[in-house]
C-alpha cells in the first residue's frame, strides 16, 4: 500500500506515543525515534513498527515517533490508526486479517 497523505496518531501524554506518516518519496522506511527510553526499548519500538507497516505490505514511509513509555499495544494501535487516516481506510473498509 502507498501512503497517500501525512497522518498523525496518538498524544503526547505519559504512556502514549505520537505518530507521524508521511510519504517517502525516496525508498525505503525513514524511522526517527524519540524516546526518553530509547536505551532500554527502541529496538523494540522499532521492531514493532516495522511489522505493522509489513503487515500492510507499506515499503516506503517517513515515520517520526515521539514516544512516552506507551507499550506495545498501544504503539500498533497508534500506528494503525495514522496507517489509516493516511490511506483513507473507513471503518467499513477495515482489513481485519493484518490486525493480529
Amino acid at each position: 500500500m502507498e501512503i497517500k497523505r501525512t497522518a498523525v496518531a496518538g498524544t503526547l501524554e505519559s504512556s502514549d506515543i505520537q505518530i507521524i506518516l508521511s510519504e517517502n518519496k525516496q525508498r525505503g522506511i525513514q524511522l526517527e525515534i524519540k524516546s526518553q527510553v530509547i536505551e532500554q526499548f527502541g529496538e523494540q519500538i522499532e521492531r514493532v513498527i516495522r511489522e505493522v507497516l509489513k503487515d500492510y505490505t507499506i515499503t516506503d514511509a517517513k515515520v517520526k515517533v515521539v514516544d512516552k513509555g506507551a507499550l506495545d499495544c498501544v504503539i500498533k494501535a497508534r500506528l494503525t490508526t495514522a496507517i489509516h487516516r493516511s490511506l483513507g481506510i473507513e471503518n467499513s473498509e477495515t482489513p481485519w486479517e493484518v490486525n493480529k
